[in-house]
């Protein structure tokens, strides 16, 4: 079950983690699908959406039915049609809903920090992807006060770098997510067996 944050931080203050900047690290194609787990107030979603287009599908899963409802209409309200909610929890087996090997970017933003096993939700994302695929990962490099996660439960960037290798990824690459963020972007190891 997911552990929220101590208080919302609205994504785009300076010096945060700022969705439409980071998206221009993800590599968008107009056409692709994504999976944007844990997907929150979507934050993430609209540049997403805007980037792959209308041929495209963005998957926007999270847990708390409310900010779905919200992802909907405000998609409804920019036209996008390419957003389709799936309400699920991650850490259960398969949750996402979505077929394997049919997607080509699984983004997790924010969410490792909130999770009691973040390797259920690592496998299910290795599961949907393609081969050719990417899992980008974003989350607190630290706790800051009275914003982000307590101490306790940050997820500093060598254990997710561990954790996301554990789970059958191969790190490509690291990304300045802003400056109190680490962002990876990793592959599913081919030769690793999704368990």
């Amino acid at each position: 079950m997911q552990h929220p944050a101590r208080s919302h931080v609205p994504l785009n203050t300076e010096g945060f983690a700022h969705p439409v900047r980071n998206s221009l690290h993800f590599e968008l194609q107009p056409g692709m699908q994504v999976a944007d787990f844990g997907a929150g107030s979507g934050h993430y979603v609209w540049p997403i959406a805007e980037a792959i287009g209308e041929g495209g599908k963005l998957y926007a899963i999270d847990v708390q039915r409310e900010l779905l409802k919200r992802i909907h209409n405000e998609s409804a309200k920019r036209g996008l049609k390419n957003v389709k909610i799936i309400w699920s929890d991650l850490e259960k087996p398969k949750a996402s809903k979505l077929a394997g090997g049919t997607i080509d970017l699984v983004l997790i933003s924010n969410l490792l920090f909130q999770l009691e096993d973040t390797a259920v939700v690592l496998r299910e994302a290795k599961r949907i992807l393609k081969p050719s695929g990417s899992l980008v990962a974003i989350d607190w490099a630290d706790s800051f006060g009275m914003m982000g996660p307590h101490k306790k439960q940050v997820v500093a960037k060598a254990a997710g770098d561990a954790l996301i290798r554990e789970a059958g990824f191969e790190i490509v690459r690291e990304f300045n997510a802003g400056a109190h963020h680490w962002g990876l972007i990793a592959r599913p190891d081919l030769g690793t067996p999704i368990v």
